[in-house]
Protein backbone atom coordinates (compact mmCIF):
# COMPACT_ATOMS: atom_id res chain seq x y z
CA UNK A 1 0.00 0.00 0.00
CA UNK A 2 3.06 2.41 0.58
CA UNK A 3 3.81 2.42 -3.30
CA UNK A 4 0.41 2.71 -4.10
CA UNK A 5 0.10 6.05 -1.59
CA UNK A 6 3.64 7.23 -3.81
CA UNK A 7 2.00 6.79 -6.54
CA UNK A 8 -0.84 8.81 -6.14
CA UNK A 9 1.18 11.57 -4.26
CA UNK A 10 2.76 12.18 -7.37
CA UNK A 11 -0.09 11.92 -9.55
CA UNK A 12 -1.97 14.54 -7.61
CA UNK A 13 1.30 16.94 -7.57
CA UNK A 14 1.40 15.98 -11.60
CA UNK A 15 -2.51 17.23 -11.99
CA UNK A 16 -1.71 20.25 -9.78
CA UNK A 17 1.16 21.07 -11.70
CA UNK A 18 -0.39 20.77 -14.83
CA UNK A 19 -3.88 23.09 -13.40
CA UNK A 20 -1.27 25.93 -12.60
CA UNK A 21 0.43 26.03 -16.25
CA UNK A 22 -2.96 25.67 -17.46
CA UNK A 23 -4.06 29.15 -15.79
CA UNK A 24 -0.59 31.02 -16.23
CA UNK A 25 -1.30 33.48 -18.30
CA UNK A 26 0.50 34.64 -20.58
CA UNK A 27 2.90 30.73 -21.13
CA UNK A 28 3.98 31.97 -24.37
CA UNK A 29 4.48 35.10 -26.81
CA UNK A 30 1.19 37.10 -27.58
CA UNK A 31 0.48 38.52 -30.89
CA UNK A 32 -1.24 42.22 -31.30
CA UNK A 33 -2.52 42.95 -34.71
CA UNK A 34 -2.37 46.56 -35.68
CA UNK A 35 -4.72 46.66 -38.95
CA UNK A 36 -2.89 49.95 -40.52
CA UNK A 37 0.94 50.67 -42.01
CA UNK A 38 3.42 51.34 -39.45
CA UNK A 39 4.32 55.16 -38.67
CA UNK A 40 0.88 56.18 -37.06
CA UNK A 41 -1.05 56.47 -33.76
CA UNK A 42 -1.99 52.69 -34.03
CA UNK A 43 1.50 51.31 -34.22
CA UNK A 44 2.58 53.79 -31.78
CA UNK A 45 0.11 52.99 -29.35
CA UNK A 46 0.42 49.31 -29.79
CA UNK A 47 4.06 49.91 -29.55
CA UNK A 48 4.43 51.95 -26.39
CA UNK A 49 1.80 49.63 -24.50
CA UNK A 50 3.57 45.86 -25.78
CA UNK A 51 6.43 47.19 -24.62
CA UNK A 52 5.42 48.25 -21.01
CA UNK A 53 3.44 44.52 -21.18
CA UNK A 54 6.55 42.67 -22.11
CA UNK A 55 8.35 43.68 -18.95
CA UNK A 56 5.09 42.79 -16.89
CA UNK A 57 5.09 39.00 -18.09
CA UNK A 58 8.19 38.19 -19.58
CA UNK A 59 6.67 37.04 -22.60
CA UNK A 60 7.16 38.95 -25.69
CA UNK A 61 4.52 40.80 -27.14
CA UNK A 62 4.97 40.48 -30.85
CA UNK A 63 3.35 43.69 -32.86
CA UNK A 64 1.81 42.49 -36.36
CA UNK A 65 1.42 45.12 -39.03
CA UNK A 66 -1.66 43.99 -41.20
CA UNK A 67 -2.65 46.89 -43.56
CA UNK A 68 -5.32 47.29 -46.44
CA UNK A 69 -9.02 47.67 -47.29
CA UNK A 70 -9.10 50.93 -44.11
CA UNK A 71 -8.05 48.54 -41.46
CA UNK A 72 -10.70 45.43 -42.17
CA UNK A 73 -8.07 43.28 -43.05
CA UNK A 74 -6.17 43.02 -39.81
CA UNK A 75 -9.03 43.70 -37.86
CA UNK A 76 -11.16 40.29 -39.43
CA UNK A 77 -7.80 37.99 -38.82
CA UNK A 78 -8.42 39.30 -35.41
CA UNK A 79 -11.73 38.10 -35.41
CA UNK A 80 -11.20 35.01 -36.66
CA UNK A 81 -8.16 34.20 -34.18
CA UNK A 82 -8.47 31.57 -31.54
CA UNK A 83 -10.35 33.34 -28.59
CA UNK A 84 -7.30 31.95 -26.02
CA UNK A 85 -5.92 35.64 -25.48
CA UNK A 86 -2.60 34.80 -27.30
CA UNK A 87 -4.30 37.23 -29.91
CA UNK A 88 -4.88 41.47 -29.15
CA UNK A 89 -6.54 43.39 -31.47
CA UNK A 90 -5.70 46.77 -31.93
CA UNK A 91 -9.59 48.18 -31.65
CA UNK A 92 -10.11 51.50 -34.10
CA UNK A 93 -12.87 53.62 -34.05
CA UNK A 94 -12.68 53.49 -37.63
CA UNK A 95 -12.64 49.72 -37.66
CA UNK A 96 -14.95 49.04 -35.15
CA UNK A 97 -17.37 51.93 -35.51
CA UNK A 98 -17.74 53.05 -39.13
CA UNK A 99 -16.19 50.63 -42.10
CA UNK A 100 -19.17 47.88 -41.08
CA UNK A 101 -21.36 50.65 -42.74
CA UNK A 102 -19.32 52.08 -45.60
CA UNK A 103 -18.14 48.46 -46.69
CA UNK A 104 -21.20 45.47 -48.09
CA UNK A 105 -18.64 43.16 -46.05
CA UNK A 106 -16.24 44.54 -43.97
CA UNK A 107 -14.73 40.49 -43.04
CA UNK A 108 -16.18 40.72 -39.45
CA UNK A 109 -19.00 42.11 -37.17
CA UNK A 110 -17.67 44.08 -34.25
CA UNK A 111 -20.46 43.62 -32.33
CA UNK A 112 -20.83 39.89 -32.29
CA UNK A 113 -16.89 38.94 -32.90
CA UNK A 114 -15.08 40.60 -30.48
CA UNK A 115 -15.22 40.90 -27.02
CA UNK A 116 -13.37 44.38 -25.26
CA UNK A 117 -10.61 44.64 -22.79
CA UNK A 118 -9.97 48.43 -22.37
CA UNK A 119 -10.21 51.48 -24.31
CA UNK A 120 -7.05 53.01 -24.38
CA UNK A 121 -7.45 56.49 -25.79
CA UNK A 122 -9.90 58.91 -26.81
CA UNK A 123 -8.75 61.95 -28.13
CA UNK A 124 -9.24 64.47 -31.13
CA UNK A 125 -8.59 64.72 -34.82
CA UNK A 126 -6.43 67.78 -36.43
CA UNK A 127 -7.15 69.83 -39.45
CA UNK A 128 -3.75 70.52 -40.90
CA UNK A 129 -2.86 71.83 -43.98
CA UNK A 130 -0.14 72.27 -46.65
CA UNK A 131 1.83 75.70 -45.49
CA UNK A 132 1.53 76.66 -49.29
CA UNK A 133 -2.44 76.92 -48.53
CA UNK A 134 -3.16 80.64 -47.93
CA UNK A 135 -5.79 80.02 -45.50
CA UNK A 136 -4.97 80.67 -41.46
CA UNK A 137 -8.30 79.20 -39.89
CA UNK A 138 -11.07 76.68 -40.77
CA UNK A 139 -13.33 79.98 -41.90
CA UNK A 140 -10.72 80.89 -44.45
CA UNK A 141 -10.19 77.48 -45.63
CA UNK A 142 -14.05 76.93 -46.21
CA UNK A 143 -14.40 80.18 -48.27
CA UNK A 144 -11.25 78.95 -50.11
CA UNK A 145 -12.77 75.64 -50.69
CA UNK A 146 -16.06 77.36 -52.00
CA UNK A 147 -13.94 79.32 -54.32
CA UNK A 148 -12.33 76.15 -55.92
CA UNK A 149 -14.98 73.69 -55.72
CA UNK A 150 -13.36 69.66 -56.54
CA UNK A 151 -10.05 71.65 -56.68
CA UNK A 152 -8.87 70.95 -53.16
CA UNK A 153 -8.35 67.38 -52.01
CA UNK A 154 -7.92 65.71 -48.50
CA UNK A 155 -6.04 62.45 -47.51
CA UNK A 156 -7.30 60.06 -45.20
CA UNK A 157 -5.68 57.28 -43.42
CA UNK A 158 -8.35 55.34 -42.37
CA UNK A 159 -12.53 55.86 -42.20
CA UNK A 160 -12.47 57.63 -39.33
CA UNK A 161 -10.70 60.56 -40.65
CA UNK A 162 -12.17 60.24 -43.91
CA UNK A 163 -15.93 60.25 -42.50
CA UNK A 164 -14.64 63.87 -40.52
CA UNK A 165 -14.01 64.95 -43.45
CA UNK A 166 -17.15 64.24 -45.48
CA UNK A 167 -18.63 65.93 -42.11
CA UNK A 168 -16.33 69.06 -42.56
CA UNK A 169 -17.63 68.87 -46.37
CA UNK A 170 -20.95 68.60 -45.21
CA UNK A 171 -20.90 71.42 -42.30
CA UNK A 172 -19.38 73.72 -44.79
CA UNK A 173 -20.81 72.98 -47.97
CA UNK A 174 -17.79 72.50 -49.93
CA UNK A 175 -16.99 69.79 -52.90
CA UNK A 176 -13.14 68.78 -51.52
CA UNK A 177 -11.99 65.79 -53.33
CA UNK A 178 -11.27 62.68 -51.12
CA UNK A 179 -7.79 60.92 -51.72
CA UNK A 180 -7.51 57.54 -49.89
CA UNK A 181 -3.88 56.34 -48.04
CA UNK A 182 -3.49 52.76 -46.44
CA UNK A 183 -1.99 54.69 -43.25
CA UNK A 184 -1.03 57.68 -41.54
CA UNK A 185 2.49 57.66 -42.40
CA UNK A 186 2.12 57.68 -46.11
CA UNK A 187 -1.01 60.15 -45.80
CA UNK A 188 1.48 62.86 -44.36
CA UNK A 189 3.97 61.95 -46.36
CA UNK A 190 2.32 63.56 -49.23
CA UNK A 191 0.76 66.25 -47.53
CA UNK A 192 4.13 67.09 -46.40
CA UNK A 193 5.10 66.88 -50.31
CA UNK A 194 2.38 68.93 -51.47
CA UNK A 195 0.55 66.12 -53.07
CA UNK A 196 -2.64 66.96 -51.31
CA UNK A 197 -3.39 70.02 -49.54
CA UNK A 198 -5.30 69.38 -46.16
CA UNK A 199 -5.94 65.99 -43.69
CA UNK A 200 -8.03 65.29 -40.69
CA UNK A 201 -5.18 63.36 -38.58
CA UNK A 202 -4.79 61.35 -35.51
CA UNK A 203 -2.47 63.83 -33.51
CA UNK A 204 0.53 61.17 -33.09
CA UNK A 205 0.46 61.83 -36.97
CA UNK A 206 0.29 65.55 -36.96
CA UNK A 207 1.78 67.62 -33.65
CA UNK A 208 5.51 66.74 -34.34
CA UNK A 209 4.94 68.86 -38.12
CA UNK A 210 2.98 71.25 -36.39
CA UNK A 211 5.41 72.30 -33.85
CA UNK A 212 8.28 71.86 -37.06
CA UNK A 213 5.94 74.48 -39.16
CA UNK A 214 6.04 71.94 -41.46
CA UNK A 215 2.33 71.78 -41.18
CA UNK A 216 -0.32 74.41 -40.07
CA UNK A 217 -2.89 73.30 -37.96
CA UNK A 218 -6.12 75.10 -38.44
CA UNK A 219 -8.35 72.95 -35.72
CA UNK A 220 -9.37 70.31 -33.80
CA UNK A 221 -12.42 68.05 -33.47
CA UNK A 222 -14.58 67.92 -30.37
CA UNK A 223 -15.22 70.53 -27.59
CA UNK A 224 -11.32 70.21 -25.33
CA UNK A 225 -8.34 71.95 -26.53
CA UNK A 226 -5.40 69.12 -27.33
CA UNK A 227 -2.82 69.41 -24.43
CA UNK A 228 0.04 68.90 -27.42
CA UNK A 229 -1.26 71.65 -29.42
CA UNK A 230 -3.25 74.08 -26.96
CA UNK A 231 -3.45 77.55 -29.14
CA UNK A 232 -5.58 75.47 -31.65
CA UNK A 233 -9.21 76.41 -31.14
CA UNK A 234 -11.81 73.45 -31.27
CA UNK A 235 -14.61 72.47 -33.72
CA UNK A 236 -17.46 73.88 -31.63
CA UNK A 237 -15.41 77.05 -31.11
CA UNK A 238 -14.66 77.86 -34.89
CA UNK A 239 -18.37 77.62 -35.20
CA UNK A 240 -18.98 74.54 -36.57
CA UNK A 241 -20.43 71.80 -33.43
CA UNK A 242 -21.08 69.19 -36.45
CA UNK A 243 -17.18 68.93 -35.83
CA UNK A 244 -17.88 67.51 -32.27
CA UNK A 245 -16.71 63.96 -32.66
CA UNK A 246 -13.59 62.09 -30.73
CA UNK A 247 -11.74 59.20 -32.23
CA UNK A 248 -10.23 55.93 -30.32
CA UNK A 249 -8.00 53.39 -29.72
CA UNK A 250 -8.42 50.35 -27.92
CA UNK A 251 -7.51 46.62 -27.39
CA UNK A 252 -10.29 43.54 -28.16
CA UNK A 253 -9.84 39.77 -27.87
CA UNK A 254 -12.20 37.45 -30.02
CA UNK A 255 -15.66 36.55 -28.52
CA UNK A 256 -15.10 33.44 -26.63
CA UNK A 257 -12.09 34.01 -24.85
CA UNK A 258 -12.81 33.30 -21.36
CA UNK A 259 -13.13 36.26 -18.76
CA UNK A 260 -10.66 35.26 -16.67
CA UNK A 261 -8.47 35.91 -19.50
CA UNK A 262 -10.02 39.32 -20.40
CA UNK A 263 -9.72 40.51 -16.50
CA UNK A 264 -6.22 39.84 -16.18
CA UNK A 265 -5.53 41.28 -19.75
CA UNK A 266 -7.80 44.12 -18.81
CA UNK A 267 -6.18 44.71 -15.33
CA UNK A 268 -2.43 44.40 -16.75
CA UNK A 269 -2.93 46.66 -19.51
CA UNK A 270 -4.99 49.21 -17.82
CA UNK A 271 -2.13 49.13 -15.19
CA UNK A 272 0.46 49.83 -18.11
CA UNK A 273 -1.21 52.92 -19.47
CA UNK A 274 -1.41 54.01 -15.83
CA UNK A 275 2.66 53.69 -15.62
CA UNK A 276 3.80 57.21 -15.53
CA UNK A 277 6.73 56.11 -18.05
CA UNK A 278 4.11 55.27 -20.50
CA UNK A 279 1.80 58.15 -19.70
CA UNK A 280 4.89 60.58 -20.38
CA UNK A 281 5.84 58.95 -23.87
CA UNK A 282 1.80 58.77 -24.83
CA UNK A 283 1.79 62.33 -23.63
CA UNK A 284 4.86 62.92 -26.23
CA UNK A 285 3.08 61.41 -29.07
CA UNK A 286 -0.12 63.75 -28.63
CA UNK A 287 -2.36 60.90 -27.35
CA UNK A 288 -4.90 61.22 -24.46
CA UNK A 289 -4.90 58.13 -22.42
CA UNK A 290 -8.67 57.21 -21.15
CA UNK A 291 -8.40 53.20 -20.22
CA UNK A 292 -11.56 51.99 -19.04
CA UNK A 293 -13.06 48.44 -18.22
CA UNK A 294 -14.31 46.14 -20.41
CA UNK A 295 -17.82 46.96 -19.79
CA UNK A 296 -17.38 50.65 -20.39
CA UNK A 297 -15.65 49.87 -23.92
CA UNK A 298 -18.14 47.80 -25.25
CA UNK A 299 -20.45 50.12 -24.68
CA UNK A 300 -18.72 53.07 -25.83
CA UNK A 301 -18.09 50.42 -29.38
CA UNK A 302 -21.94 49.94 -29.36
CA UNK A 303 -22.92 53.70 -28.91
CA UNK A 304 -20.23 55.06 -31.47
CA UNK A 305 -21.55 51.97 -33.65
CA UNK A 306 -24.91 53.93 -34.03
CA UNK A 307 -23.92 57.26 -34.53
CA UNK A 308 -21.47 56.86 -37.03
CA UNK A 309 -23.91 54.71 -39.04
CA UNK A 310 -25.97 57.75 -38.83
CA UNK A 311 -23.17 59.78 -40.02
CA UNK A 312 -22.43 57.36 -42.78
CA UNK A 313 -26.25 57.61 -43.99
CA UNK A 314 -26.38 60.75 -43.89
CA UNK A 315 -23.01 61.84 -46.12
CA UNK A 316 -24.26 58.93 -48.24
CA UNK A 317 -20.39 57.63 -48.87
CA UNK A 318 -20.24 54.54 -49.62
CA UNK A 319 -16.85 52.14 -50.61
CA UNK A 320 -18.14 48.87 -52.03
Amino acid sequence: MTGYWAIAGCALALVSQLAGAQTAFPAKPVRFIVPFAPGGGTDAFARVVSAKLTQTWGQQIIVENRAGAQGNIGTAAGAKAAPDGYTLTLAYVGTLAINPHLYKDAGYDPLKEFAAVTRGTLEAWVLVVHPSLPVHSVKELAALAKKRPGQLSFASSASGTQLVGELFKMATGTNIVHIPYKGAGPAVVDLLAGNVQMMYSNPTAAVPHVKSRKLRGLVVTGRKRLEALPDLPTGVESGYPDLDVLGWYGVVVPSGTPQSIITKLNTDIVNALNASDVRERMKALGQELSPSTPEQFQEQIRSDYALWGKVVRASGVKVD
